[in-house]
């Protein structure tokens, strides 16, 4: 048993306990941790009980106040009249958000889903709250990173890590775990990171998405092993409250700042984007590179691929938003509406290689090549384009009845100033190449085979192509592709079982028209070689007596030397000869010139004395008389001779001085008379001087000819 003094001691213990924890109750001391705050319950007031339908009071009813206790020691919350919930602060994590829902406040119109944003210190005054006219439900307004000291039995804050429902348990404690389970399965408690993971969204989860989006827009173009990366996204916002659209419009108008109105920051301000006439559903707008935080149920977020126009296309935008423009396509061309960038119908110019930011709900872009490009009619053959995935080998019947099936490819050229023309008429590239190309270049080619036997075919095939690029390219001008070149391949037939392929039968038939060509050409250089070899043997026959053949040459050559040294040596010799000839000739001839001249000068000075002496008489008769005188002076023959000789020349011999007198005389007698008779200087009276001197002038001149002629001789 125990002793007294151990039954003192517990029953002080016991009323030290009871006097510990109903002592502060007793005199309505509550102590709030720092980390927690302190939500007031009134069990009763003189003011009565709380209208029918709230459950928060505003004016001291019994009910949970609007104000809040936080951490310390508070006084005169009395027991009985008050009852203190202690309830944690509300932590969001850095980089997250935190939603709302309010349990009372004013009911939303049936055409608003979320509460207004009133101004509560970020939901901290819940008097000013409900005295604004705050609204129970879900806010539009959302919590940003920190600590929070909110009234849990008027709000209830779902957070990342937990949901902050407060002493009041209702109905709805499911409703919120399911709404925390809606947001993270839609990440709603991250920001949206547009274009980068550097702020939350983790690469493979960016490029995840923006894959499944690409697929789901149903734009393709050919893939060249290129992989999206995290900044080829952007963000397709659907906003869930506010107006609806108009009846006919599938998209929202974007709305854009007005003079005096803040902007709705790319549909983070939720109050400010109705303020500026925003309206619910899939908005025009788009999130470009950044981090947004944005209340998941004012709007949703879906990642899509940036429009990528790769190298080679040009993109054609088809438009479902804007206004009906005017048809810049004229007139005349009857196959849809071209319309100006922001219109509805077919962009006018189309968008070049790039990256964009549109909206794939309110623009579709169709892709169209702009570089060459191949379509094959070839069966169960296609290229990466997938353009001609649906086009086969065609069926020809040729002239001679063959049936083969020809297969070919199509090089193609569409001009990019035509491709929003060619998405107006056709829609799209493959319905062009199926629904016109396709049956032109079947109808042409069958034609062809019908003009034209299975030998030409496999004979004529460049020629074909030449003649089909050209009629080709002349029809398809028309609906703006350009033809670069038709190649066809090898003509193939289906041949039945058992039975022999027609077209190997005919390449059989040429095989062996080429085989006996090539024998004929085999023969022809067989002949050849037998003709090389002829030349070869003489050759090796040629080169057997190389040596004497040799000699020989040296010794013709040796002799042809000789016989050249002698003809030279003859004719050195013969020139020899004439020059001194040629010398000797010339040699008489001076001397003889020479001769002449002297002669001349002597008869000349002969006459000349004879002249002056003719003067110095002053009649010449007188002169030949005195001539006369002096030979019969000097004359040896009597008076009367007894014979008298008169000759006209000298002699020789006896008689030789006679004879040279007798010649003298009658020269100087015949002299006198040609002077007389010529008039040349006699005259009655006396000489003429100036027919002497002219003789005297005709002798030097005739002196200095002879001087010229033949130099030293005299």
């Amino acid at each position: 048993m125990l002793d007294v003094h151990t039954i003192i001691y517990i029953t002080a213990g016991v009323l030290f306990v009871i006097v510990l924890f109903f002592l502060p109750r007793l005199l309505g001391i509550v102590y709030i941790p720092h980390t927690q705050i302190g939500v007031i319950e009134k069990l009763w007031s003189a003011r009565g009980s709380l209208k029918e339908g709230r459950i928060i009071a505003r004016s001291g009813e019994a009910g949970f106040q609007t104000s809040i206790l936080r951490g310390g020691v508070h006084f005169g919350l009395y027991s009985w009249q008050y009852r203190v919930h202690k309830q944690p602060l509300v932590t969001v994590g850095q980089g997250k958000m935190g939603y709302v829902y309010a349990r009372d406040g004013e009911p939303l119109p049936a055409t608003q889903t979320l509460g207004q944003t009133i101004d509560s210190n970020h939901f901290q005054d819940a008097a000013a709250f409900l005295n604004n006219r705050g609204q129970r439900g879900r806010q539009r307004a959302i919590l940003r990173e920190g600590v929070y000291a909110i009234n849990l039995a008027l709000f209830v804050v779902i957070t990342e890590d937990k949901v902050f429902s407060g002493p009041l348990r209702d109905d709805e404690e499911t409703k919120y775990v399911q709404w925390k389970t809606q947001l993270d399965a839609m990440r709603g408690f991250q920001p949206m990171v547009i274009g980068s993971a550097a702020s939350g969204m983790p690469v493979e989860v960016e490029v995840r998405t923006a894959k499944a989006s690409q697929g789901a827009a149903g734009n393709s173009f050919p893939a060249y092993g290129s992989e999206l990366l995290p900044t080829d996204t952007i963000g397709v916002v659907s906003v869930q409250d506010g107006p609806t659209i108009g009846s006919g419009e599938i998209i929202a108008p974007e709305v854009k700042p007005q003079e005096g109105h803040p902007d709705h920051d790319y549909f983070q301000d939720p109050e400010a984007f109705l303020a500026l006439g925003g309206k619910r559903g899939k908005q025009l707008q788009v999130l470009t590179d950044g981090t947004f935080f944005i209340n998941r149920w004012f709007a949703t977020v879906e990642i899509k691929p940036k429009t990528l126009v790769p190298i080679g296309y040009v993109g054609v935008v088809v438009s479902y938003y804007g206004a009906q423009g005017d048809d810049l396509s004229g007139e005349a061309f009857r196959y849809g509406e071209q319309v100006e960038q922001g219109q509805r119908g077919v962009w006018r110019h189309a968008l070049a290689p790039g990256k964009y930011a549109l909206n794939p709900y309110a623009l579709k872009i169709e892709y169209v090549p702009t570089i060459n490009f191949v379509l094959r009619w070839i069966t169960n053959e296609t290229e990466d384009h997938k353009y001609d995935e649906n086009l086969a080998s065609i069926a020809l019947i040729t002239a001679d009845a063959y049936e083969p099936t020809l297969p070919l490819s199509l090089v193609v050229h569409i001009d990019y100033q035509r491709a929003s023309s060619v998405i107006q008429r056709f829609g799209d590239v493959k319905r062009l190449i199926e629904q016109t190309l396709d049956p032109i270049l079947t109808a042409y080619f069958r034609d062809v085979a019908q003009n034209s036997s299975m030998l030409d075919l496999l004979t004529r095939r460049e020629e074909i192509q030449r003649e089909a690029t050209v009629a080709l390219g002349a029809r398809f001008k028309e609906y703006d592709i350009n033809c670069v070149a038709v190649l066809i391949g090898r003509p193939e037939s289906a041949a039945e079982a058992g039975k022999e392929d027609p077209i190997e039968r005919l390449f059989d038939q040429l095989r062996q028209r080429r085989l006996a060509d090539e024998s004929k050409a085999t023969y022809l250089k067989q002949q050849e070689a037998a003709e090389t070899l002829k030349q070869f043997k003489q050759a090796e026959a040629a080169a057997a007596k190389q040596t004497e053949l040799t000699q020989s040459k040296i010794d013709i050559e040796v002799a042809a030397n000789r016989g050249e040294a002698q003809l030279a040596e003859s004719e050195r010799l013969a020139k020899r000869q004439i020059a001194l000839a040629q010398g000797e000739a010339t040699s008489k001839e001076l001397i003889g010139k020479g001769e002449a001249s002297r002669l001349a000068q002597i008869g000349l000075a002969e006459a000349a004395v004879t002249l002056q002496k003719v003067n110095a008489y002053r009649d010449p008769r007188l002169f030949a008389l005195n001539l006369v005188a002096e030979q019969f002076s000097k004359s040896t023959q009597p008076l009367v001779p007894e014979r008298l000789f008169v000759t006209g020349g000298g002699g020789s011999g006896e008689g030789s001085d006679t004879a040279g007198m007798n010649s003298s005389l009658v020269g100087q007698l015949l002299s006198l008379l040609v002077s007389e008779k010529s008039n040349i200087g006699v005259a009655a009276e006396g000489v003429n001087t100036d027919a002497l001197q002219a003789v005297a002038n005709q002798y030097a001149a005739k002196s200095a000819e002879i001087d010229k002629a033949a130099p030293g001789t005299n």
